[in-house]
């Protein structure tokens, strides 16, 4: 009966270093400083669009290695992979990278889009969310009493894996893309605190600054991580026709909005669009109707 327990006590041991050693593998121990907490929001943004890409099928397999988030096997997008589209994605997060370290960055917007030639009509998006703190954040639970509350790095752990959880979860239940799809990045800024020629690496003055859905434009709001000094909220668009199953157990919330109506902060588009990104799936034919998607912006200020 002792030999029973000791072992068992060890066995849980060894399965905590582990999970512990996948974690930090990801993240590093504690979020303390500023420069800690820009690190912790980068690697962030990596799984998340990672995660997208790989479980809607942009990228090939061989654009993406392992890592391991608790029970999750993850996909991260490699910078040495052979896909031109994938190394170009990559390029485009270390732009970001450059405007989060400047606190300049604002929303990141991902979009998935059938004409090589018009990257403003897309079928699915997604946006990512900053905000910048000296102090801390206010916990959401709690906004309403304007009550703060420290975040602990078990805190940030545990809305990062359910995060990621229902990014995995929302990828699976929305449907098939068509056989030819192409992505674009563009970049909204803080206009108060950002130079009016800032431009990141990889990235060109934006002249359009809002995308329009082929459809009416179903809205996710995925989650939100804090820390000590920073904020990301996800949130996900797509194509209502493209959201039947999650239809079906009414998890949606839709939001559409005037297609005359025009986000006013300053952005940046990504300087080339990728290469056709899939071939396996069926194209999908529908009529062209036109719903902004700058109310995004607004959903989750």
């Amino acid at each position: 009966m002792h030999t029973e327990h000791t072992v068992t006590r060890q066995q849980k041991r060894r399965k905590s270093k582990q999970e512990s050693a996948e974690w930090d593998s990801l993240f590093q121990q504690e979020l303390r400083t500023q420069e800690q907490s820009l690190v912790f929001v980068k690697r962030m943004l990596v799984l998340a669009v990672s995660s997208i890409t790989y479980l809607r099928g942009i990228f090939p397999e061989d654009a993406y290695r392992s890592r391991y988030l608790e029970d999750l096997c993850i996909k991260v997008i490699r910078e040495d992979c052979s896909s031109p589209a994938a190394c170009r994605t990559v390029k485009w997060m270390m732009g970001c990278f450059d405007a989060l370290e400047k606190e300049y960055l604002q929303i990141v917007l991902i979009g998935v889009h059938r004409d090589p030639d018009d990257t403003n009509h897309v079928i699915e998006s997604y946006q990512f969310k900053f905000k910048y703190s000296e102090h801390g954040p206010q916990m959401d639970i709690l906004r309403n009493n304007s009550m703060e509350m420290s975040v602990t790095m078990e805190d940030t752990k545990k809305a990062s894996v359910l995060l990621i959880r229902k990014l995995f979860l929302l990828m699976q239940n929305l449907d098939a893309l068509p056989d030819e799809v192409y992505l674009t990045m563009k970049l909204y800024y803080y206009d108060d605190v950002t130079p009016p020629d800032y431009e990141p690496p990889g990235f060109k003055e934006g002249v359009c600054d809002s995308l329009w859905f082929e459809g009416t434009a179903v809205h996710f709001r995925v989650g939100d991580l804090h820390t000590p000094f920073h904020v990301l909220k996800v949130g996900v668009a797509a194509e209502q026709g493209r959201v039947s199953k999650l239809q079906e157990g009414n998890h949606l919330r839709e939001c559409v909005q005037d297609s005359a109506q025009q986000s006013v902060c300053r952005l940046s588009l990504a300087q080339e669009v990728s290469e056709p990104c899939r071939e396996d799936l069926l194209s999908e034919d529908g009529t062209l109707v036109l719903y902004c998607l700058s109310c995004l912006a607004e959903t989750f200020v």
